[in-house]
């Protein structure tokens, strides 16, 4: 019987013509775990390329809403007819049971939650919790690939062998690879299409070259092929902390700015017109699900201590405060005690246009204000609510009404160009922290982060 008769992907058969014959007839079923912001536009990815894709969920809403061909993920553009359309013609199907799921594929597809937990350790129990499902129908001849960021060596130290010991079936007998999702939320159907190229790695040869192959059919950029899976993983995890120290370097300069006498930011854009600098834009922190998490899959996890990570990590973070503080001088400089005034905090959610609130930078902020005594309002057009924060979610309208003492950028959110600042009846202390306001001739206060 050949290859192609017993449903085997790995190793794969034939030559790349062959094998994306097969994969398009959904000769290889395909299993995505996890039909979250990321998950699901995969699985529709997929299912546009296969014509045999599952994709597995623990939430039943998240499944009926697929089931039903809906996307209970906002803001994709071209999620809700991908996800209909797939669905329409029977390519794409969900459940919430990952073991049955599991045992109908051959090709098992991981983008599961890799969380921090308080105390910065890497959660990987979810990634556990999936790895058993998928070895209780694992197979000879099927192949696993990780699509959500791990610390280095995970598939070789820690999923490799939890496969082989809950399936029963050999390491040499099924693939493993890590191909790592390079996605942004609001862009997720473009990215996995081939903004950029695919990065595949495998514990051996043959996991590479068949994730290699499986990538092929579905990114239009082609797909990187490095050494191994730990090099994989590493590739993920660089992307993120090169931003992170990069946004470290920033931010400490724009701290300088009162000493230096200068515009931190002028400085910055014109050394970056020399070829070797590449300085990123100073801010007032580091949100979401990716860049503020990622270092800590470094740092304490193996002998050598990351000091600059580290560093880094606190450059960032103390961010917030020191837009809070800058604000309290501001207010100072229109004559208002900080804990008198009313305060408020343009862009909640980490990103304009974006509605994910995971580590924004307006929390701390909004948290900071509200300890010295402000009352402390949020101004964010995507959000109905915002109930973590210690303040009052109000319309940017409103705000006119409000007797608005201080005013701090967080999310530069389009919407805020229709901000009239001569509508406020009184001189504002206002600290932009992403660079956005126009403001130099008004007779407002104003601190611009790097800018001064």
């Amino acid at each position: 019987m050949s290859r192609l008769e017993t449903d085997a992907p790995y190793p794969p058969p034939g030559d790349q013509a062959t094998f994306a014959a097969a994969f398009q007839r959904g000769r290889y079923p395909v299993a995505v775990y996890g039909l979250g912001k990321m998950g699901l536009p995969l699985a529709g990815v997929f299912a546009d390329v296969s014509s045999d894709v599952v994709g597995v969920d623990v939430d039943p809403s998240v499944v009926a809403a697929v089931e039903d061909g809906r996307s209970h993920v906002g803001g994709e553009p071209g999620l809700d007819d991908l996800v209909a359309e797939t669905v329409d013609r029977g390519a794409l199907r969900a459940t919430t049971d990952a073991r049955d799921a599991a045992d109908a594929a051959s090709l098992h597809v991981v983008m599961v939650p890799t969380p921090i937990r308080e105390d910065n350790e890497p959660d990987l129990s979810i990634l556990a919790d999936v790895a058993r499902d998928v070895a209780a129908g694992l197979d000879p001849g099927d192949a696993v690939f990780v699509e959500c960021t791990v610390p280095p060596r995970t598939c070789e130290d820690f999923l490799q062998p939890l496969l082989a010991a809950e399936s029963g079936v050999d390491p040499d007998e099924f693939g493993l690879a890590f191909c790592p999702e390079r996605t942004m939320s609001g862009r997720a159907i473009e990215d996995i299409r081939g903004s950029y190229p695919k990065i595949v790695g495998g514990v051996d040869d043959e996991s590479t070259e068949l994730a290699r192959r499986v990538y092929h059919e579905i990114n239009d950029s082609g797909v990187i092929t490095v050494s191994d899976a730990t090099t994989a993983e590493s590739v993920k995890v660089f992307e993120g902390l090169y931003r992170d120290v990069n946004i470290a370097l920033a931010n400490e300069l724009a701290q300088f700015t009162s000493d230096f006498g200068i515009d931190v930011n002028e400085a910055i854009e014109a050394a970056n017109t020399q070829p070797y600098c590449d300085i990123h834009t100073p801010g007032a922190g580091v949100g979401g699900h990716c860049i503020p998490y990622y270092p800590y899959f470094v740092i304490g996890q193996f002998r050598r201590e990351a000091t600059l990570l580290r560093t880094a990590r606190e450059v960032n973070d103390e961010m917030p405060v020191f837009v809070a503080d800058r604000l309290g001088s501001q207010l100072g400089e229109v004559g208002v005690d900080v804990e008198d005034a009313t305060v408020a905090v343009l862009g909640l959610t980490y990103r304009p246009g974006v509605k994910e609130l995971r580590a924004t930078p307006a929390l701390p902020l909004a948290k900071r204000l509200h300890a010295r005594g402000a009352t402390v309002l949020g101004v964010d057009p995507l959000l109905d609510e915002a109930p973590s924060f210690p303040l009052e979610l109000v319309p940017q309208e409103s705000l006119y009404d409000r007797d608005v003492d201080g005013v701090a950028l967080v999310t530069a959110h389009e919407e805020f160009e229709a901000i009239d600042w001569d509508a406020f009846e009184k001189p504002l202390a206002v600290v932009d922290g992403r660079q956005a306001l126009d403001l130099d001739d008004t007779d407002h206060a104003v601190y611009t982060v790097g800018g001064g």
